[in-house]
């Protein structure tokens, strides 16, 4: 039943399930899809910087800026979520992301377009921390790969709407100012949607391990302990937390140049037009999403998280040699779309059941802080976003993308394996016995 206290903070102190449960994971995956959707800037990144006259390296300064911020908003919410529920700082977040959007529209200097991008990434890394700790409330552990599969469609998602709306609208509208009046019209109903039916799970049912939704129920209605308030240090001393999250992170830099500068770098290294290099750039994210879900079904079927992502981040690295290969040759649009969709698919491997191994080592530390541990991760994967504006522009005005791309899969793949084993869970035996729910003190 939900204990209403108002709009932003109304609890369930019964565990969801069935058809409820799934509906409050789509809400929070919504939400992360959001404000994912609405920092999008890649797809009109040439266009803005030409008509702004703004450099890359500058840009990369910008970015860099953005990225701290968004780290800083993740360390100070994720722990007051943790405390406190995670609606009441994510729906207030959503309202000022749309407002930004539609002020990015005006942005006509380099300090404008610096200061909008400080206050949407600050939104953007508040929602990873409450929004992974709501994908793990409403995700009992035999599906939670899948769940966070789909949690990803927030920031792999939007890249593939980002890319895919300016790729049809850019040819109509003929400016990049119109690609965010149209990200802020959708932040604005989605954000309305969001705050009339997103909940939090009350205290002492996000402080148990969710193994299973039914038995949740009984056991949090038998307990009569007293629930301790969660603190972040406790999740800051542990040292595979913190391998975890550094090893995918470098593993992740080929990602996060897409992200950043993947229709830029189509312009340049291939000589494609802007909407053609977006269109194409669509394509990364939608078979990356299609794999995050198959391998997150996949471990889930398993229960093996390690071994499907290991399986992933060495396909990964084989295939880039063929891609680097490209560079420098004349690739048509249509065979271009098959490659940059297998790379994003190869990635898609190995991110979904990370996600899965991170959650489930976190929650196995004390449930009750998700949202801590994932703004640990947010921490870490944001300096290294830092290190990816300000260095890949760097290296390509010195000697092209592909040098960058190099250097971004070589370091990526020989540090995320090593730290891959650190995550405590099988590699190669099917879990016969399931720990028993337990209530962290």
């Amino acid at each position: 039943m939900p204990k209403s206290t108002g709009l932003l903070s109304r609890e369930l102190t019964e565990y969801p399930v069935g058809g409820k449960r799934i509906w409050l994971l789509f809400i929070a995956i919504l939400a992360n899809f959001i404000a994912s959707y609405e920092a999008q800037i890649a797809p009109v990144l040439p266009l803005l910087l030409n008509d702004l006259n703004i450099t890359l390296a500058q840009y990369g300064v910008v970015s860099a800026i953005s990225v701290i911020a968004s780290a800083i908003s993740g360390l100070i919410v994720a722990p007051l979520s943790d405390k406190y529920g995670r609606v009441r700082f994510l729906v207030p977040g959503l309202f000022l992301t749309a407002v930004c959007v539609f002020c990015m529209a005006l942005v006509s200097s380099l300090s404008g377009l610096l200061l909008l991008r400080i206050l949407l990434a600050f939104v953007d890394g508040l929602a990873l921390g409450t929004t992974a700790g709501l994908v793990r409330d409403f995700s009992p552990r035999l599906g939670r790969a899948l769940a966070f599969g789909f949690w990803t469609f927030g920031p792999v998602g939007s890249n593939f709407f980002a890319a895919a709306m300016a790729g049809w609208t850019l040819p109509i509208y003929q400016s990049w100012q119109s690609q965010f009046i149209i990200g802020g019209s959708v932040a604005t109903v989605s954000a309305i949607v969001i705050m009339f039916n997103i909940r939090d799970l009350s205290p002492k049912l996000r402080a148990h391990v969710i193994e299973n939704e039914v038995e949740l129920n009984k056991k949090a209605s038998e307990d009569k302990k007293a629930i301790t308030k969660p603190k972040m240090r406790d999740i800051l001393g542990i040292p595979h937390i913190w391998m975890l999250s550094i090893g995918v992170s470098f593993f992740l830099l080929t990602y996060l140049t897409i992200a950043s500068f993947g229709p830029k770098m189509l312009v340049d290294a291939f000589g494609y037009e802007p909407h053609a290099a977006a269109s194409i750039a669509k394509y990364f994210w939608l078979f990356n999403l299609l794999t995050l879900l198959i391998a997150g079904w996949v471990s889930d079927r398993l229960q093996l998280r390690k071994i499907v992502s290991l399986t992933g981040a060495i396909l990964f690295a084989l295939y880039m040699l063929f891609f680097l290969s490209l560079f420098g040759k004349e690739v048509s649009d249509g065979a271009m779309m098959i490659y940059t969709s297998i790379l994003g698919g190869l990635i898609g491997i190995a991110y979904g059941p990370w996600c899965a191994l991170f959650s489930e080592n976190a929650e196995d530390v004390n449930p009750s802080l998700q949202s801590s541990a994932w703004a640990v991760f947010g921490l870490v994967s944001k300096m290294m976003g830092i290190l990816t504006t300000l260095i890949a522009p760097l290296v390509v005005a010195a000697s092209g993308w592909d040098s960058w791309l190099w250097i971004a899969v070589g370091v990526g793949v020989i540090i995320y394996i090593p730290c891959l084993f650190a995550g405590k869970g099988p590699w190669l035996r099917k879990k016969v016995e399931h720990k028993p729910i337990t209530t962290v003190q």
